[in-house]
């Protein structure tokens, strides 16, 4: 299964859809926050898992989500909760209490990748500069790839 992950729109819906078309085997979309009402204009139909951000006034969505896809437990949140601008022990803390294989994040809006622990750690960056991501999850593995907008 493919996954898309995109956090940080801050308001600009068209980044959305240009990186949902640019993924058209992607069969879910995890949304990391800073920009929620952004994928109801981008008129984005794929199934999505969403929480909240910092800057998601008055929002109603969870500040983190804990789902399990291919037998892979997925732990995701925006981060600010996690204050991972000063770094991810306290997100590293939080997947592994719910034994995550993966964890999102956004917040930062710098993309990153990690393996630690057996942990995949993905930040896909904000998408309105562009940045999202894809993870691949197979019954022989987990594959996060960092991906930019043509």
């Amino acid at each position: 299964m493919r996954i898309l992950v995109v956090s940080d729109s801050h308001g600009d819906p068209l980044k959305l859809r240009r990186a949902v078309d640019q993924q058209p085997t992607a069969e879910m979309l995890f949304f990391l926050g800073d920009g929620e009402h952004d994928l109801e204009y981008a008129g984005v139909m794929l199934p999505a898992v969403k929480v909240r951000g910092n800057c998601d006034w008055g929002s109603i969505l969870p500040a983190f989500s804990v789902e399990k896809i291919n037998g892979k437990v997925i732990y995701s949140t925006h981060g600010h909760g996690e204050f991972v601008k000063h770094g991810i022990s306290m997100l590293i803390s939080a997947a592994k209490e719910r034994g995550a294989h993966i964890a999102l994040y956004g917040h930062t809006h710098n993309p990153v990748t990690q393996y630690i622990d057996g942990v995949w750690y993905v930040n896909p960056g904000s998408i309105r500069d562009g940045n999202y991501a894809v993870v691949d999850i197979t019954y022989s593995g987990i594959m996060p790839v960092l991906m930019k907008i043509r």
